[in-house]
């Protein structure tokens, strides 16, 4: 599974969890109600700041890691 069907599959399985529907998530996040048919779909072109909002709304964090997991010598 890619990432953008990660996000947009669990974006999905937790508004049906909280007992959302799609127009009170759009409400609770300030964007439109197409963005979230959109983002649940995982259309590729979804804009970062609405989907932040999104998971705001949702009460999710964002969790990036290097899929390398190399260690850096160099702190900088």
């Amino acid at each position: 599974m890619s990432p953008l069907q990660t996000i947009a599959e669990t974006i999905r399985l937790t508004r049906k969890a909280q007992g959302l529907r799609q127009d009170q998530l759009a409400a609770a996040a300030g964007v439109g109600v197409r963005f979230i048919v959109d983002l649940e779909t995982g259309k590729a072109t979804a804009q970062l700041g609405k989907t932040l909002a999104v998971v705001e709304a949702l009460g999710l964090d964002v969790n990036l890691a290097s899929r390398d997991h190399v260690p850096s010598s160099d702190p900088s």
